[in-house]
């Protein structure tokens, strides 16, 4: 058994961060008693600066090599961007596979130029279900905000991805490698974060 979850979003978000969180987790979590279990993270990037867009692949489990999910063989997508979600979501996300969706956007420069429209927050959950994905949108920013710190978004995210159920260890093991991650000065507002949103609502 394999877990494919992409961490999409914008640069500055901490999508590589959280992905990172997810792979010392899942090898945290591994058993000495049952067979290896490999754990592989490769990113992709579109603009090399802050704002670009970047994708964050984690696969781990029995039989993982490469360290890119195949094109709509992702389990989860985590998305710290809406429109982010939306364009990896259309080539990766498997039928019934889900969706963890922040609701609060940054449009790209082609919005802001009025190049193009950015479809709404509807707009994008339909599009995804259509092709089959569960998906589940979370005030992911206003959450981070009362955890203490709008940097936790991406914690936030990792809390609401654990909430679906899908994840095959424990919270423990995530919780450990927050407080190994992030900056002393952050871990309480951080370990808040993400139960802010394993138990957030769900829309």
């Amino acid at each position: 058994m394999s877990v494919d979850i992409i961490v999409a979003g914008v640069g500055g978000q901490g999508s590589i961060l959280a992905s990172h969180i997810l792979a010392e987790a899942a090898i945290a979590a591994e058993s000495p008693s049952s067979e290896r279990v490999n754990v592989r993270v490769g990113e992709t990037f579109g603009a090399a600066m802050r704002g670009g867009a970047v994708a964050s692949h984690v696969r781990f489990g029995e039989g993982v090599y490469g360290p890119l999910v195949g094109r709509g063989q992702a389990d989860m997508v985590i998305a710290l961007e809406p429109l982010e979600g939306l364009r990896i979501g259309v080539d990766y996300i498997r039928e019934g596979g889900i969706v963890v969706l922040n609701n609060e956007r940054i449009p790209p420069v082609d919005v802001k130029i009025g190049a193009v429209r950015y479809p709404d927050i509807g707009e994008i959950r339909a599009a995804l279900e259509e092709m089959g994905a569960t998906v589940k949108v979370v005030a992911g920013n206003q959450l981070a905000g009362q955890a203490g710190t709008a940097k936790a978004l991406n914690i936030v995210m990792l809390g609401a991805a654990f909430g679906c159920g899908i994840l095959p260890f424990s919270e423990q093991f995530l919780l450990e490698a927050i407080e190994r991650r992030v900056p002393r000065r952050f871990v309480d507002a951080n370990l808040k974060a993400f139960v802010l949103g394993k138990e957030a609502e769900h829309a």
